[in-house]
């Protein structure tokens, strides 16, 4: 159904008692979220502003509106001018983005504001960073928002301004790997190799899918490349291949073989693990990340929601690749989407093939 639509109907079961029609629309939108229904969590948002005071509404639309636009759309318009490789034009948006996020959005001494964006973020993030502060939820993806103006600085010779652009980020959103991934990247370019690992460790505590993992362990293996740690780098670019295909490890592989003089002989399990426990890393996704996934696929089985509970357990399953929860999946929805085993070059199975096809889902 269109929003217009749903806008109409639920316009229809709205009466003259404000807080009767702020419950009606709180019930439909928790519904619409469940459900994963955009268009009519949207239009439930709409009407709320329209159901509140005028004051509360004109404070509202402030916190939500730039130059007359949403902050989405308005961030949209920006990421427009960036596919159309616009990035000086797109630059001096993005930084007013920045300024008002950064004062509008601001840390109290009681509050912070958070950008988590589904159930499974906002419950590892509770587990993982407690805080003594209230944390208001953002009605908007404010890391996204902060990680788009540091590309555009880093595209535009800003570099190590785009610094502490991505680690405020990280604080409005600190189990999002992106901004986690693109300071990384400045670091391999600045030739950081404590800051590499410093971000991959961080990152592998939240890393909910496999190709996440994978990055990170080819990170390390690039900047032990750079550091001339020839087979370490292996040991790393062999476990991040375990975990997703990337069709530049081969080459990488190649390029190592090259810089030594010698074949790269690839490291058994074994030596594989040796070498990430050398650099304090770990192997597979972080434990607190499959129990949250977990917990999540019980209770939502547990009352009933299907929709909900087949995302935990797809994620659940894509780390840790239980049979049994494969078998439950495919018993609620046998359209899913199943792991194929295919071969690799050595006859070992591809492990790499998802349940789901997004990444992070």
């Amino acid at each position: 159904m269109a929003k217009s639509d749903i806008i109409a109907e639920l316009r229809g079961r709205l009466g003259n008692d404000p807080e009767e029609n702020d419950r009606i629309l709180r019930e439909e939108g928790e519904k619409f979220a469940r459900e994963g229904n955009t268009e009519g969590f949207e239009a439930v948002g709409e009407l709320l502003v329209e159901n509140m005071p005028e004051a509360r509404r004109q404070e509202i639309e402030r916190l939500t509106h730039l130059d007359g636009l949403r902050l989405d759309e308005y961030h949209d318009n920006i990421v427009k001018l960036i596919n159309e490789h616009k990035y000086v034009d797109s630059k001096p948006l993005a930084e007013k983005l920045y300024k008002k996020i950064t004062i509008d959005y601001a840390e109290t001494d009681t509050a912070k504001f958070v950008s988590l964006r589904n159930p499974f973020e906002d419950n590892l993030c509770q587990l993982l960073f407690r805080q003594e502060k209230t944390l208001n939820r953002a009605p908007f993806d404010l890391a996204a928002f902060l990680t788009t103006y540091a590309y555009i600085l880093i595209e535009t010779g800003g570099t190590v301004e785009a610094i502490p652009v991505l680690e405020k980020a990280m604080e409005y959103n600190p189990v999002d790997v992106g901004p986690m991934f693109e300071l990384t990247e400045i670091y391999k370019l600045l030739k950081n190799q404590k800051k590499v690992m410093e971000m991959t460790r961080k990152a592998l505590r939240v890393a909910s899918s496999p190709v996440a993992i994978a990055r990170c362990y080819a990170n390390v293996g690039y900047t032990l490349t750079d550091t001339r740690d020839y087979e370490d780098a292996a040991a790393f670019y062999t476990a991040s291949v375990m975990f997703a295909p990337n069709p530049a490890i081969p080459f990488e592989m190649q390029h190592l073989a090259d810089l030594k003089g010698s074949p790269i002989i690839r490291p058994t399990h074994e030596q594989m693990k040796a070498v990430m426990d050398k650099y304090d890393i770990e192997f597979g996704p972080d434990q607190d990340v499959i129990k949250v996934a977990a917990q999540l696929s019980e209770y939502y089985l547990q009352r009933k929601d299907k929709i909900n509970a087949l995302r935990a357990m797809k994620l659940t399953y894509n780390l840790t690749r239980d049979e049994k929860l494969k078998a439950l999946i495919l018993s609620l929805d046998p359209e899913a989407l199943v792991a194929v085993p295919r071969p690799d070059g050595n006859g070992r199975p591809n492990i790499t093939q998802t349940i789901n096809n997004s990444a992070e889902d």
